[in-house]
């Protein structure tokens, strides 16, 4: 396939960059689905019932149905579901607790807020995920909990950090904020641990309008302590059982999200056929030795919540794919242990190298369902000339 023609792209008489087309079009799935979604806005603006009530019990049912778990409980935030989920397991001050340090601060920080430990594990360098190696390799008697995060749509390695939990008595909880809808040899994922966590902040495959979270359970006793601790740990007014929080999703959220649930395996695929189209184009273009593709082992189903070049350069790539409008993200530039808030942990450069390397060197790509096919011949052409000019 023949390059296109790249033209640097400027916005009025200044340097600012105008994208050729957004990093995520979330007005393009809105127009699709805008008289389904103002309808629900409607019907709930008519019903007047705002925080909880039919709208979220229904979209919890529907969410359960989809992942295959018994139990769904829905919450204010993916941040909050990770939370009230080592709540429930109770982990405090004294314990430990093993994440990722490559992923959003979410995932550690709800450990330190409860006064535990977050101790880090390397990564895969090909999936990015926990590598169970290192897990086995820093877990302690101390250890509680294990948050693997199922990073980009793609499953971490569930049976094997399962069986590891399992050898050292330990809860664990799937961070699942990117990733529903993937699976793990035919079981979606939040279904395989203790407690499941999603997100629905509205970057992400399933999005609302606003922040959004949820957590399943296969365990009755955990889904109705999980139900307690997101209303202020009360099962009827003024009456508390439990400490708990306030973090329940608004009724008006789960509405959308109740119009958005039915479409996402339509998106989800689209998704999955942008990233072959990628793959394509990258091969065409000549670029398998330049830019490392995200890896789909077999039996696991990728979701593409991102898509995740690796390559050398990254960020003088970057400036000049901004050059000609071309909308890039980094997931994640920093790794959480030798970020000032975990200072105290007492972690240093080169203590988790592959972590470290993959700051470096990730750069998402456009992946959007509503992406079209010249936006990514666009894409690539932009690589490949950086390349041939370096």
């Amino acid at each position: 396939m023949s390059k296109i023609t790249l033209n640097v792209v400027t916005k009025g008489t200044g340097s600012a960059v105008a994208p050729l087309f957004p990093f995520l079009d979330l007005k393009a799935q809105f127009e699709q689905i805008k008289a389904e979604v103002l309808e629900a806005i409607t019907r709930t603006l008519h019903s007047q019932r705002f925080i909880l009530g039919p709208e979220v019990e229904q979209f919890e049912a529907e969410v359960g149905r989809y992942v295959g778990s018994p139990h769904a409980i829905s919450c204010a935030s993916g941040s909050d579901a990770l939370l009230l989920a080592l709540m429930a397991l109770g982990v405090g001050p004294g314990d430990e607790v093993i994440t990722t340090p490559f992923t959003f601060i979410a995932s550690a920080s709800c450990i330190a807020r409860l006064g535990a430990k977050p101790i880090f594990a390397d990564i895969d360098p090909e999936t990015y995920n926990l590598d169970p190696a290192d897990v086995e390799r820093v877990i302690g008697k101390k250890c509680r909990a294990m948050i693997p995060v199922h990073l980009y749509g793609l499953p971490a390695a569930m049976p094997r950090l399962l069986e590891i939990a399992k050898q050292n008595g330990t809860a664990v909880i799937e961070d699942a904020a990117q990733a529903l809808g993937s699976e793990y040899n035919g079981s979606k994922v939040g279904n395989m641990g203790n407690i499941g966590c999603f997100s629905f902040f509205p970057s992400k495959n399933l999005g609302g309008a606003g922040d959004g979270g949820l957590m399943t359970t296969h365990d009755p006793d955990m889904a109705d302590r999980l139900r307690v601790l997101r209303a202020h740990g009360s099962r009827r007014k003024y009456h508390c059982d439990l400490l708990g929080i306030n973090s329940r999703l608004d009724a008006l959220q789960a509405a959308i999200l109740r119009v958005k649930l039915p479409y996402l395996e339509k998106w989800t695929e689209k998704r999955q056929q942008n990233a072959d189209r990628y793959r394509a184009l990258f091969r065409e273009f000549g670029l398998e030795k330049r830019v490392i593709l995200p890896k789909a082992p077999g039996g696991l189903r990728h979701v593409y919540n991102q898509f995740v070049v690796r390559v050398q350069q990254r960020d003088g790539l970057r400036s000049h794919l901004q050059r000609f409008g071309i909308p890039t993200e980094i997931y994640y530039p920093e790794p959480l242990h030798l970020q000032p808030a975990f200072a105290y942990l007492g972690y240093n450069k080169g203590d988790f190298p592959h972590a470290e390397a993959a700051c470096q060197e990730v750069l998402a790509l456009p992946i959007y369902p509503e992406l079209e096919e010249h936006h990514q011949i666009a894409v690539v052409s932009a690589v490949a000339d950086f390349y041939e000019s370096h």
